[in-house]
C-alpha cells in the first residue's frame, strides 16, 4: 500500500508521522521501549500536543529480536493472534549509555540511536544487516479516519528477497507489492492461497510480521532500496531473525511459529484422484486402481473428490447413496488392495447439507451482526461457514470426520478456506478481518488433530490447499488450481519454492495440471517433477488423470518415477525428517543449499530435494533444458555422467529423464524396493558416495518409518584411503562408490568387496572400516 508520490511528497488523503527523534527509554525486565516523538522536542514546550509512537524491543529466542510498534494502547485486542514458541531463558542484555540503547540476543542486537535524529540498525555482531531510518516507522491517517502502521526496513545493494507465502509471482520479491490476503484466485495471478508475512533475504536474515490481518508488503517497489510494511490500526509488530544463513532463518522461524509434523512415509507414494467433475462410481474406481496395478505403477492412495457427497449439498459428509450404495464396504475392498483412502472436505455449509439446520440452531454456523446466519451463493446455494471459534463447533465438526475415519478414510483435502467474509461476527468476538486470513489455521487444525487422535503421531496428514502463519504444522498442503501447460508447471514450482521459504516442508501440485487436459508431451514433463516433489497426486478437474488416458509412453514414465522414487524413499524421509526438526523444505530453492554462490540466487526453475539432489525440471516439448549446477564434482543419478559444476549447461531428455544430479562429496541412500514407500529403510540400503574428494567428509542417516535413525554412516578420505564408522542397528547394507575411485582392498570385520560395493553383513552395529583405493 503506497503512502508517498515519489521521494518527497506524501499522496493526497493520507496524514503521514514518521518517528524523527528518541525522546526517553525505559527498562523492564527484557524489554527496551524507545519514545519516538512525531516532531522534534528541543524543550519543555515542544511536548505540548506532542505525538509519539512506543517501540517496545524484546527477544523471543537467541538471534530473534522482536519490535512492537504502538501508537494508541487503549485499542481492545479482539485476536486472533499467531501461536507464538518463546524460548525459556535468559538470552538478552540491555545496554544503555549516551549515544544509543542496544538490546543484544545471540549474535543478533538492535542499536537504537540517541540524539535528535530517529534511527534504528540490527547488527549480526559488527555487519548492519538492515535497519530503520527517521520517519520510517509512522502512524498514518487516511481521510475518513482509517488509521495504518508502517515500518520501512533498509535494502542493501544486490539484496533479494523470496518467501510472503505461497506465490506464483517472480521468485524474487524485488519490485513487486504484495497484498497479505488469502483468495482463491488459482496459480496464474497475484492473488494466493497461502499468504505468509515472512520473508527472507540472500543476507541470511528474515523479517516476520506478526500480525494475522492484511500486511501490505511494497517490496523496493514504492521505495527501492526499502521494503515497506503497513498494517490497519494502531500497532504493528514484526520480529527480525538472523540466520545467519537462510536454513538458520527457517529453523528459528519454525521455532518461533511451529515445526512441521513429520507425515507417515505412506503418503510419500502416487496419489490417484477421481477428479472433480468426472463421472465414477465403485466401479470407475477399480477400474482406474485395477488398471494401476496390471501396468505395473505402484499405486498408494485413492482420492474421492467432491462428488463423493451430493451435489448442491457440500459439506455433509455424507456418501452419495445413489452412486456409492455400499460406501463402508467399498473402501474396505479398496484398502484390501493395499491402498490409503483420502476424500474432500471443506469448511462451507450448503443449505441443503444435513448439517444446516443443525449448525444453525446451535450457533455452529458464523453469523451476522444482525444475529442471521451469513450466508451466500458462491459455490454452494444458501453456503454458510463453520465458526470454528466455537469449541463446540469444532468438536460437531469432528465428530463427522470420526465416522469418516472409522469407516475406513486415512486424510482429508481441506479444500478452500480463503473465501472468508469480514462483515460478520464469530462466537468469540474475534476481529473478523484478522479472521480472514486466521481461519484456515482453525479449519485444517480441526482436522489434523482428528486425524492425530485416530493414527497417532507421525500419522497424520492432510492435503490443504489455504494456510497462513503456523500452517506449516498440518501438512501436506498442494498449489492449487493450474492450467495444463508448461507456464502453469513452471508457476506452480515457483509458489512450491516461495512456500518452501516460509517453513513449510511438505508441498505437491496437480500432475499435468487442473485446468484443461495437457497435451501427452507435458503430461509426460509433469509427471517427471510430479514424482520428484515431496508429494505427488494425479488430479484434474473434468478429465482423468490416469496416464493411459494420454498415451502409452505416459504409462512408461508414470511407472519409471514412482518406482524411483520408492527407492529414493530411504533418502527422502530423512529428508523429511529434517523438515520437520529444522524448518528446511524437503524441496529447496537453490541458495538454500549454495547462499555463497550468486549465480544461483534468482534460479525458480531447479531445485535440491534434499541435501544432495538437484532436480531440474524439463518446460518443453523438444525436451530442451537450460540449468545451473554449482562449483563441484556432480553425477547424473539415471546416466552415470560426471560433470564439474559451477557452470551453465543445456541439453536435450527424452521422457525418461531430466537433469537429475547428486552432489559432490555426499551419500545418496536407495532402497530395496520400488514398489511402495512403505518398507524397511535401512536392511539392505544401498550407499552410494559420491565424488569424495581428498580431504572431504560424507555422512548417511537412514531412518525407520517412524522417523527414528537406525543406521548412520560416516566416510572420511585421506589420500587413496577411505575411513568409514557405523551406528546401526545391525541390518546389512552396502556402500558404492561413485566418482570416487575403485576399491583395491577392504579392512573391516564383517565387511567384504563383492560386484563393485562394499557389502556390510548384518549383525554389525557400532563399528568401523576402512578401504584403499587404486593408484
Amino acid at each position: 500500500m503506497k503512502f508517498t508520490d515519489g521521494n518527497w511528497l506524501i499522496r493526497e488523503g493520507y496524514s503521514v508521522s514518521g518517528a524523527v527523534q528518541a525522546y526517553d527509554f525505559a527498562v523492564k525486565g527484557d524489554t527496551l521501549t524507545a519514545y519516538a516523538s512525531t516532531a522534534p522536542i528541543p524543550g519543555r514546550g515542544a511536548t505540548i500536543n506532542a505525538q509519539l509512537i512506543t517501540v517496545q524491543f524484546h527477544s523471543p529466542a537467541p538471534g530473534v529480536i522482536g519490535v512492537k510498534l504502538v501508537h494508541y494502547a487503549g485499542v481492545r485486542d479482539r485476536g486472533p493472534a499467531f501461536e507464538l514458541y518463546k524460548q525459556e531463558g535468559d538470552h538478552t542484555v540491555i545496554e544503555e549509555n549516551d549515544q544509543q540503547a542496544v538490546l543484544r540476543s545471540g549474535n543478533l542486537s538492535v542499536v537504537i540511536k540517541k540524539g535528535p535524529e530517529w534511527s534504528v540498525h540490527f547488527y549480526r555482531g559488527e555487519e548492519r544487516i538492515t535497519g530503520s531510518r527517521a520517519k520510517s516507522m509512522a502512524h498514518i491517517v487516511e481521510d475518513g479516519g482509517q488509521t495504518y502502521m508502517r515500518e520501512e526496513l533498509d535494502l542493501g545493494v544486490g539484496e533479494w528477497v523470496y518467501g510472503l507465502g505461497e506465490r506464483f509471482t517472480s521468485f524474487v520479491k524485488n519490485g513487486q507489492v504484495v497484498d497479505i490476503w488469502n483468495q482463491d484466485g488459482g496459480t496464474s495471478s497475484e492473488q494466493a492461497y497461502k499468504n505468509i508475512p515472512f520473508y527472507v533475504t540472500n543476507k541470511g536474515y528474515g523479517v516476520f510480521v506478526n500480525q494475522p490481518d492484511l500486511v501490505s508488503f511494497e517490496v523496493a517497489s514504492e521505495k527501492v532500496k526499502k521494503v515497506q510494511f503497513s498494517v490497519p490500526g494502531e500497532s504493528l509488530e514484526y520480529f527480525v531473525i538472523d540466520g545467519p544463513d537462510p536454513k538458520g532463518v527457517l529453523d528459528k522461524y519454525t521455532s518461533l511459529t511451529g515445526k512441521p509434523a513429520l507425515p507417515p512415509a505412506w503418503t510419500f507414494g502416487l496419489w490417484l484422484s477421481t477428479s472433480f467433475t468426472t463421472q465414477y462410481d465403485e466401479a470407475t474406481v477399480n477400474s482406474f486402481v485395477d488398471g494401476m496395478l496390471e501396468r505395473d505403477i505402484p499405486l498408494q492412495v485413492f482420492h474421492f473428490d467432491c462428488f463423493w457427497m451430493k451435489g448442491l449439498n457440500w459439506t455433509d459428509f455424507q456418501w452419495d447413496e445413489e452412486v456409492f450404495p455400499d460406501p463402508e464396504g467399498m473402501l474396505k475392498r479398496l484398502k484390501e488392495k493395499g491402498l490409503k483412502i483420502c476424500v474432500w472436505i471443506n469448511p462451507y455449509i450448503a443449505q441443503r447439507s444435513r448439517l444446516f439446520e443443525e449448525g444453525r440452531e446451535k450457533g455452529y454456523l458464523v453469523k451476522k451482526a444482525n444475529g442471521d446466519v451469513w450466508q451466500w451463493n458462491l459455490w454452494q446455494p444458501g453456503m454458510a461457514l463453520v465458526d470454528f471459534t466455537n469449541p463446540d463447533a469444532c468438536e460437531w465438526y469432528a465428530g463427522y470426520l470420526r465416522e469418516l475415519a472409522d469407516m475406513g478414510v486415512d486424510s482429508f483435502k481441506t479444500d478452500f478456506g480463503e473465501r472468508i467474509p469480514t462483515d460478520v461476527v464469530y462466537f468469540d468476538g474475534s476481529d473478523p478481518h484478522k479472521m480472514h486470513n486466521y481461519y484456515t489455521q482453525l479449519y485444517n487444525k480441526v482436522v489434523f488433530d482428528v486425524l492425530v487422535e485416530k493414527f497417532g503421531k507421525n500419522q497424520a496428514a492432510v492435503f490443504a490447499r489455504s494456510a497462513t502463519v503456523g500452517g506449516q504444522q498440518f501438512p501436506v498442503h498442494w498449489g492449487g488450481d493450474c492450467y495444463a501447460d508448461y507456464e502453469s508447471m513452471a508457476e506452480s514450482l515457483r509458489g512450491g519454492l516461495s512456500l518452501g521459504l516460509g517453513g513449510f516442508g511438505f508441498w505437491s501440485h496437480d500432475i499435468g495440471g487442473f485446468e484443461n487436459t495437457a497435451p501427452a508431451h507435458v503430461f509426460k514433463r509433469w509427471l517427471a517433477f510430479g514424482l520428484l516433489s515431496s508429494h505427488s497426486r494425479l488430479h484434474g478437474s473434468s478429465s482423468y488423470r490416469v496416464p493411459w488416458s494420454y498415451d502409452e509412453e505416459a504409462v512408461d514414465v508414470t511407472r519409471f518415477f514412482t518406482k524411483l522414487k520408492s527407492r529414493l524413499m530411504p533418502y527422502l524421509f530423512h529428508t523429511a525428517v529434517q523438515a520437520s526438526e529444522q524448518g528446511v523444505p524437503s524441496m529447496r530453492a537453490m541458495f538454500l543449499e549454495f547462499p555463497e554462490d550468486p549465480a544461483v540466487e534468482m534460479l525458480d526453475r531447479q531445485y535440491m530435494l534434499g541435501d544432495s539432489l538437484l532436480v531440474a525440471p524439463v518446460f518443453s516439448e523438444n525436451g530442451d533444458v537450460k540449468y545451473y549446477l554449482p562449483k563441484g564434482r556432480w553425477t547424473h543419478l539415471l546416466t552415470g555422467e560426471t560433470v564439474d559444476g559451477g557452470t551453465w549447461r543445456k541439453e536435450t531428455y527424452g521422457f525418461l529423464g531430466l537433469p537429475l544430479f547428486v552432489r559432490g562429496n555426499s551419500f545418496l541412500a536407495l532402497g530395496t524396493s520400488d514398489a511402495l514407500p512403505e518398507y524397511d529403510y535401512a536392511d539392505g540400503v544401498e550407499l552410494g558416495l559420491y565424488a569424495l574428494e581428498d580431504g572431504s567428509e560424507a555422512s548417511a542417516t537412514v531412518r525407520n518409518m517412524n522417523g527414528e535413525s537406525e543406521l548412520v554412516v560416516r566416510a572420511v578420505r585421506a589420500g587413496s584411503r577411505i575411513n568409514f564408522t557405523v551406528e546401526g542397528s545391525g541390518k546389512p547394507f552396502s556402500v558404492k562408490l561413485h566418482d570416487t575411485g575403485n576399491v583395491s582392498s577392504v579392512e573391516g570385520s564383517g565387511v567384504s568387496l563383492q560386484e563393485g560395493k562394499i557389502q556390510v553383513e548384518a549383525g554389525q552395529q557400532a563399528m568401523a572400516f576402512s578401504i584403499a583405493l587404486e593408484g
